[in-house]
């Protein structure tokens, strides 16, 4: 293989001295070459007309000049010989760009001694572009898991330098903010040549000005399917007592249908983390901010809750810099828990929001996932310090699509319940409403002692769960079915 590799080095080196000499001969002053044969030489491809032109004169042959027609290289078909084109059809393949080029002119910049991630990071800010030599990646290709956006990245930078970090490695910059529960700067690069997500992502690890990198992972909302809400017998909590005044809760979904009677009163600020994006599903945001705080003939939970409601989502997708924004807005809205009733691929980013929200004091609830038993963990579900949920029946059995393993924390109903939807109600099934149920449980324990933290929560709730698996906590059903009333009347 060494060799190989050898042969094929000094073949690469020997092509490229005769296309450098070629160039050179087309534009010779020779008075025995034609117009045609000099435009024939300047060509970037042989056509067999130009060859054989070339190559004869009267006698068979051009003087001075066969040799060089004959051994002549076109660039084209050695990049194709050398790199197999993934594009098809016969297409030129995309070209890599030199991350020391500036892009502005084309033109290198003087030579540089190889940089390391300390020199990098002392790069006075508007100075040189300083970046790996050659573009060698720090660390072998990701291998990027579930579902993402095919030419993005999301990189945090502390600093100024995120058009250097565009420059250096060929990204344009599509949106950058400052994150309060990152504490840093969120930049969303796109990759304007067709690079591979994992190869850039590995390529901006040599970087010391880049703190984490990620993908921009798509995360999906939980509604299993489209016969009063049975939530309050299993759960303990009494319809005619549960309340959640004055509790601030934050909920990350789709926009709501705010004319709705159930949501009457109910919400106390909206914030849209996708405003470029027509608004055309209202039901699941609806159903979920219902069955926390809704009143009337549809009452939540928590009746008298105050929910901050950010739209993060269309056709049941986000993106995770769109998730970011909306947690982001959250936390800044002093809330004591935020609903996450979606789930998706682990992503680094949003495990460090979840992390620095926990630490702030907010109770993090999430749905365990829709996707069936043999389904990769869900996140943000599965992230420490996040209580996962998932759905039973009104028989407490456990609903047949949810997700399983051992970062399943809580049960709690989520199958066939009637909910407000759009501007009425319907009858929903999933672990995202699961999660409503247990939200708006918990807004009744705040509400009852306001100084109860996020630890008291989860240990509460772990502790006076109904065991409904096997002794013990599960993959399944976790430590069990929510009981509210001895969740209650827990001590510290």
């Amino acid at each position: 293989m060494a060799a190989r590799a050898v042969i094929r080095f000094a073949a690469l080196l020997v092509a490229a001295m005769m296309i450098t000499a070629a160039p050179a001969l087309a534009q010779t002053n020779d008075p025995n070459l034609t117009q045609t044969e000099i435009d024939c030489l300047n060509r970037g491809t042989a056509a067999a007309d130009c060859i054989e032109d070339d190559t004869k004169d009267n006698n068979g042959e051009r003087p001075g000049a066969g040799s060089a027609a004959t051994n002549a290289v076109f660039l084209p078909a050695l990049i194709v010989d050398l790199f197999p084109n993934p594009i098809g059809g016969g297409q030129a393949p995309l070209p890599t760009p030199d991350p020391r080029r500036d892009p502005a002119s084309g033109a290198l910049p003087p030579p540089v001694p190889p940089a390391g991630a300390a020199a990098i990071q002392a790069a006075a800010p508007g100075g040189p572009i300083v970046s790996p030599t050659d573009f060698v990646a720090a660390e072998p290709p990701r291998a990027v898991v579930g579902d993402f956006v095919p030419d993005e990245v999301l990189v945090t930078v502390d600093g100024d330098a995120v058009q250097q970090i565009a420059a250096s490695f060929g990204l344009e910059v599509r949106s950058q903010r400052h994150s309060q529960l990152l504490g840093t700067t969120l930049v969303r690069f796109g990759i304007p040549d067709g690079r591979p997500v994992g190869v850039v992502l590995a390529q901006l690890a040599a970087d010391g000005r880049t703190l984490r990198r990620e993908p921009n992972h798509i995360y999906s909302l939980q509604q299993a399917a489209t016969i009063v809400n049975y939530a309050f017998e299993r759960i303990a909590l009494d319809s005619r007592e549960a309340s959640g005044e004055n509790v601030r809760i934050a909920v990350i979904d789709t926009a709501i249908d705010d004319t709705n009677p159930a949501l009457s009163g109910v919400i106390a600020d909206q914030f849209d983390a996708m405003p470029d994006v027509p608004i055309e599903a209202r039901d699941h945001g609806t159903s979920i901010d219902g069955l926390i705080a809704g009143v009337g003939a549809l009452k939540g939970m928590a009746p008298g809750a105050r929910i901050y409601h950010a739209r993060a989502f269309e056709g049941g997708k986000s993106t995770m810099d769109v998730i970011l924004a909306a947690l982001d807005w959250a936390a800044e809205q002093n809330v004591r828990i935020i609903n996450m009733s979606f789930v998706g691929p682990k992503n680094d980013l949003l495990g460090v929001a979840c992390r620095n929200a926990r630490a702030f004091g907010i109770v993090l609830v999430a749905a365990a996932g829709n996707n069936g038993p043999k389904a990769p963990y869900g996140y943000p579900a599965a992230f420490d310090g996040v209580i996962a949920v998932t759905a039973t029946n009104a028989r407490d059995g456990l609903m047949q699509q949810a997700n399983r393993g051992a970062y399943v924390f809580l049960s709690a109903p989520g199958v066939e319940m009637v909910a407000p939807s759009g501007a009425g109600s319907d009858v929903v099934t999933g672990t995202s409403f699961a999660a409503a149920i247990v939200t708006g449980a918990i807004a009744n324990l705040l509400h009852a002692a306001p100084d109860r933290s996020a630890d008291w929560v989860e240990k509460a709730l772990a502790a006076t769960a109904r065991d409904l698996g096997p002794k013990g906590r599960d993959n399944d059903f976790g430590y069990g079915l929510l009981d509210t009333k001895a969740a209650e009347a827990s001590k510290e």
